[in-house]
């Protein structure tokens, strides 16, 4: 699995860094099983015209690519990174939920089809 956490218009910051990293590990679990490779990108961006921070998360694996962003005014860096995560995590599990609905109806039908 490939993690890369980019920042944008700010300086480089351990603390939110191991912040995102330690955020990270509810979509990890998620994709413990997924065949590889697996890349996660973050990009943390600091508006220089505006005050408001701007969060991207990129999934990109063989089963997903997924997308998910936030950017309000008046919350913190920390907020956007839960707001982002916790979108890819219930996002990657919809698609996921399908994937095996689908799948399941799939291999029923054609077994119903054999029978015939």
């Amino acid at each position: 699995m490939h993690k890369r956490v980019t920042f944008k218009n700010m300086d480089h910051s351990d603390a939110m860094e191991n912040y995102v990293h330690h955020q990270l590990k509810k979509v990890e679990i998620f994709l413990e099983r997924e065949p590889t490779p697996i890349y996660i990108d973050v990009v943390l961006e600091a508006s220089k015209t505006r005050e408001h921070p701007f969060v991207e998360m990129r999934v990109k694996s063989p089963n997903f690519d997924c997308v998910s962003n936030y950017e309000k005014t008046g919350v913190d860096m920390y907020d956007c990174i839960d707001r982002v995560i916790d979108t890819m995590a219930r996002q990657l599990k919809e698609i996921k939920k399908k994937k095996v609905d689908d799948r399941k109806q799939r291999g029923r039908h054609d077994e119903f089809k054999k029978q015939r």
